[in-house]
């Protein structure tokens, strides 16, 4: 490979981790070109965007951004692919989804919103991230219960009390 066409690479890839609140790596090596191109059709479904890059250009590029990526550096070893995504919990989705029929891709690390993961081990905690759309929609819903609960009371409060001046009326009139 040129040196050209390394440094594009690096300019590309430092420009996606630079703008990437989300991103995963992953090792994906003794899959079958078929699998990967399943895989890749599965990451294109969930709105994954997954690269296959050199380590020594995935490093240089983190290099780049200015960021602080120091636990990274270490699971750069061996094939890397590496998955950018919209939202934290898609690429460990679609991770579990695709080895349910296949032994791989190993999770090596992932980088969300500044914290760093290490290890296969954290799949099922990071597919349980909820999206920040849903967070607010329960702290909404939580905030809303008591309000709710105090509406209800006044409500039934208030047909019991018509009830019983309703009682009180009939009984001055009979």
């Amino acid at each position: 490979m040129q040196r050209e066409d390394k440094q594009k690479i690096i300019d590309s890839l430092t420009e996606q981790f630079r703008s990437a609140t989300y991103f995963y790596l992953a090792d994906t090596s003794s899959l079958s070109v078929s699998d990967i191109n399943q895989l890749r059709r599965l990451c294109h479904q969930h709105g994954v965007q997954m690269r296959v890059a050199k380590n020594t250009l995935i490093r240089k590029s983190l290099e780049a951004t200015g960021k602080s990526y120091d636990g990274l550096y270490q699971v750069l070893q061996g094939p890397t692919s590496i998955m950018f995504c919209e939202t934290a919990s898609l690429p460990a989705k679609v991770i579990r989804e695709f080895r349910k029929s296949h032994d791989k891709p190993v999770l090596k690390a992932a980088y969300i919103e500044e914290a760093i993961y290490i290890g296969d081990a954290v799949v099922e905690e990071l597919a349980a991230l909820k999206t920040k759309q849903e967070l607010l929609g329960e702290l909404i819903g939580l905030l809303q219960s008591p309000v709710h609960r105090v509406i209800q009371a006044l409500r039934s409060g208030g047909d019991k009390l018509a009830g019983v001046l309703k009682t009180l009326e009939e009984r001055k009139s009979s």
